[in-house]
């Protein structure tokens, strides 16, 4: 059995020591708008739910085994218009088993509105989410936008960013290849 202990605990902290070099290899990748975005240690996140437009309800806790980058957003927002197509860039390249773009409009926003915003700025890849009275953002700490949150795979927060930013530089994705684990 001690053995086992033994085995167990130098296994689990191999694989919290590759997360924290993950970090900070995404942490030196930053540059340009993408050193906007600010690393801290793991934070749990909100259980307040959001839907989908057919009223299905989720939580962040549901994307878990995966980072996910999740984008709050509105319609009347012009820098979300200017951010939404590189967003979608980002889920294009990576968007699979240990990547997601998760977008959710917060407060007002119809889903004719929204369909009509991701039609107008070429998108057809993302997830269309709804936070209609802002509970999940109050929640989350979402005071302006868009603000952006990283998830690490165990659904804790990563690393935030406020405003917009140019998700298809080189350097954010190499800051998403450091945190999914992917070469260069």
């Amino acid at each position: 059995m001690l053995k086992f202990l033994a085995v167990l605990y130098t296994a689990l902290a191999f694989t919290a020591n590759a997360a924290l070099a993950d970090v900070a290899a995404a942490e030196a990748a930053r540059e340009g708008t993408m050193k906007k975005l600010l690393f801290s240690d793991p934070v749990e996140v909100s259980g307040e739910t959001f839907t989908d437009p057919d009223g299905g309800e989720f939580r962040l806790s549901d994307f878990g085994g995966k980072h996910v980058v999740v984008n709050f957003w509105a319609t009347w927002c012009a820098p979300c218009r200017k951010e939404m197509p590189m967003l979608s860039e980002l889920q294009r390249e990576f968007g699979g088993e240990t990547f997601e773009v998760l977008t959710i409009a917060t407060g007002r926003n119809s889903v004719p509105g929204i369909r009509k915003f991701f039609e107008e700025v070429g998108v057809d890849n993302l997830p269309l989410y709804l936070d209609p009275k802002s509970a999940l953002g109050r929640d989350m700490g979402v005071l302006g936008l868009p603000i952006t949150v990283i998830l690490d795979p165990e659904g804790r927060e990563i690393a935030r960013m406020r405003g917009d930013a140019e998700w298809n530089s080189d350097s954010a994705k190499a800051v998403i290849r450091a945190l999914i684990g992917l070469e260069g």
